[in-house]
């Protein structure tokens, strides 16, 4: 079975840090995801607002060098909590528990100086981390008369 879901958005506000009885971090926050699709009678893309939440060093991470209006790419999966409001009323909630948080603009796009921040990261169990901002990358430029192609 497979549960991973990836977003890009815009936080609609800061994320809020908090930590559990026992000392965990927990960061919660909220994207603004647009849809890729336009409404007919509006001319204009809706948007999703989708609750995520972070826990351990990715919370630490998020709540660091994430403000509101920052893009950010983050990959986890969803989860279905149900729960029981004051009045006793049965509830259901949608939300995202983030594994990997990314940046998703330029450190000039966003908002403030982040005092060399890494550009992403990965949960230890996560795996792959995206490399630095304004790092070297790995990969050569081609220009565009590299002559003919073996195919």
């Amino acid at each position: 079975m497979l549960n991973r879901i990836i977003l890009m958005g815009r936080l609609t506000r800061d994320p809020e840090l908090r930590h559990t009885q026992t000392g965990t971090p927990v960061a919660s926050f909220s994207l603004a995801v647009d849809r890729d699709f336009k409404d007919k009678t509006t001319g204009e893309k809706s948007t999703d607002f989708i609750d995520i939440v972070a826990w351990r060093q990715t919370a630490e991470f998020v709540s660091r060098f994430f403000t509101k209006g920052r893009m950010a790419v983050v990959e986890g999966r969803l989860q279905i909590r149900d729960w029981t409001d004051k009045d006793g009323g049965k509830r259901r909630s949608a939300e995202i528990v983030a594994d990997n948080v990314y940046f998703g603009d330029s450190k000039r796009d966003g908002a403030g100086d982040f005092g060399g921040a890494p550009a992403s990261y990965s949960a230890p169990m996560g795996g792959r981390n995206a490399a630095p901002m304004g790092g070297q990358s790995d990969f050569a430029e081609i220009g565009e008369e590299d002559g003919e192609l073996p195919f």
